[in-house]
């Protein structure tokens, strides 16, 4: 059989809003997670593990760190003479230039890179999840069951339902009905926003949808209901790993903490799916001899002088003698000065907590946001 050529298209646009400070800076595929990671670095190195060699990247929003983290590729093996990574931004045409209006639009727009390309299927992927999947399980569904769309779903918890696109399916995993966030859903089947389209149906929906005036130009509120109307073969592909959706600032928080659980899913340390990522040429981190260092991930550069549990150090993070880190994240250059004690927080890049400060209560139910202008609690 003939190898089907597929492209993927990876939505990194978003600006996180909901992530407060954390976004302030940057789009929320390039916040930094998991103690070396950016979230963009999951759906790349899930790419690169399942064989895909053409993909493109949709910037959009406060591109410049992501575009400096991406490159041209070279750390998930898309620096090829043949395909690879292409950096898509917004860009100004005949009847001038202006942002993505959705994100069926931003895949319009980039219509004649697909066509260059000239793939058999198209996956759409969204720059902002923390999960490991192999799509090409997804294309041989997709293939087998001679579907126009396949979309990835995972069971959610009810009172979270109302988050997503929900739909419906037959015994045979064949969409009956799609609703995009609703108000009371009759399903936890959730979309991912992973999708796989007939290259030849999406272009002639997205042409159409293009010259609605009333459409938002989204694949939830308006492709997938459109071809789901019109009586397409649309199938659910069910997902059954770890997923994570870090909208909010508690539930990046939650997602991190979830590395240093016993039963931790996602396995940074796998070496058969491995997540890649740009590396810095820093030193080792150093832990002294008066020191205490429980259930805790430290990367490179970081100087541990003080008590750390439960926790996440980004590079290049000082715990001074008599400080306590306890059930946190801390991200690049932050230093926790003496007797300082932070828990249940998420400290930004470059913050100094300063000596005697405390901020969280280790039993406490709320979640603290520091960054160099506030502190804000959940």
């Amino acid at each position: 059989m003939k190898k089907e050529k597929v492209v993927a298209m990876l939505l990194a646009g978003g600006q996180g809003t909901r992530l407060k400070s954390l976004t302030k800076n940057v789009a929320k595929p390039a916040v930094p997670f998991g103690g070396k990671y950016r979230i963009i670095d999951f759906p790349l190195s899930n790419a690169a593990n399942s064989g895909i060699t053409d993909i493109g990247i949709l910037t959009q929003y406060k591109p410049f760190l992501l575009n400096e983290h991406i490159g041209i590729g070279s750390h998930w093996d898309f620096d090829r003479n043949a395909g690879g990574l292409r950096i898509l931004s917004p860009f100004a045409g005949e009847a001038g230039g202006r942002w993505y209006q959705g994100t069926a639009n931003a895949i319009y727009e980039n219509m004649n890179f697909i066509d260059h390309v000239n793939p058999n299927y198209v996956l759409i992927l969204s720059g902002d999840h923390i999960y490991k999947m192999d799509y090409k399980k997804m294309l041989d569904y997709h293939i087998e069951k001679q579907a126009h769309c396949t979309i990835s779903v995972i069971q959610v918890p009810w009172d979270e339902a109302s988050r997503f696109g929900i739909m419906d399916t037959d015994e045979f995993g064949r969409i009956t009905e799609f609703a995009e966030k609703p108000e009371k859903p009759k399903s936890n089947l959730a979309s991912m926003g992973i999708y796989i389209f007939n290259w030849d149906a999406l272009k002639a929906y997205l042409e159409k949808d293009v010259k609605n005036p009333d459409s938002s130009n989204d694949f939830g509120k308006d492709i997938i209901p459109t071809m789901l109307a019109d009586k397409n073969n649309m199938y659910a592909y069910t997902f059954e790993g770890y997923w994570k959706d870090v909208g909010t600032v508690r539930s990046y928080w939650e997602a991190n903490m979830d590395l240093l659980s016993d039963d931790n899913e996602l396995n940074l340390y796998c070496r058969e799916w491995r997540i890649f990522t740009k590396n810095r040429n820093l030193p080792p981190q150093y832990v002294t001899d008066q020191a205490v260092v429980k259930n805790s991930m430290i990367n490179e550069g970081c100087i541990i002088d003080g008590h750390l549990e439960k926790s996440i150090l980004f590079s290049e993070v000082r715990v001074d003698k008599g400080a306590k880190v306890y059930n946190s994240v801390i991200l690049s250059g932050a230093i926790i000065e003496e007797g300082a004690k932070v828990c249940n927080a998420v400290v930004m890049e470059g913050v100094r907590v300063k000596k005697g400060e405390v901020i969280g209560e280790e039993n406490g139910e709320h979640v603290y946001l520091v960054s160099k202008e506030e502190i804000i609690k959940d």
